[in-house]
């Protein structure tokens, strides 16, 4: 075979497919379903944090910058974070920071991304493992609705 002739890796390109479709999918969780807050002082008190990435390992988090943030959210400092589903309801985990960097988006916000390890050992991170699962599932075999009114089965 020549060297002009290219080989298309269609294996490359599905993974990359699925990849798109996961995050797509997980925005439109994380914004629209799914609330995050974390404990993080001595009285108990909690707020909102944004989940931008999950994973069955770990998470990429964000809240708005500030300088007791940057201070509490160091790296290997566990965190508390309840995963809501419902108004009254949500799963317990603890991720272990590992980084934490500045970031200031395009309309000039800054926040501080920070991402850790889950603690897989909690009882309730089988039901969070369970919902990870069904994102990653939902990616590969979720179909664009292009108004069938037939189901079809790959």
């Amino acid at each position: 075979m020549s060297d002009d002739k290219k080989v298309v890796d269609f294996s490359a390109k599905r993974k990359q497919s699925i990849e798109q479709k996961r995050r797509t999918f997980e925005r439109v969780v994380f914004q629209e379903f799914l609330g995050v807050y974390s404990v993080v002082d001595d009285q108990g008190s909690s707020f909102p944090i944004k989940l931008l990435d999950i994973s069955g390992d770990g998470c990429q988090l964000q809240l708005p910058f500030s300088l007791k943030a940057k201070n509490q959210f160091k790296s290997n400092t566990e965190l508390s974070l309840k995963f809501f589903f419902t108004k009254g309801s949500y799963l317990p985990a603890v991720v272990t920071i590992r980084h934490a960097t500045e970031y200031v988006d395009k309309d000039g916000d800054a926040w501080l991304r920070f991402g850790g390890d889950f603690d897989t050992s909690l009882p309730s991170f089988k039901a969070l493992s369970s919902f990870i699962d069904f994102i990653y599932q939902y990616a590969e075999f979720s179909c664009l609705d292009k108004g069938e009114s037939k189901v079809y089965f790959l």
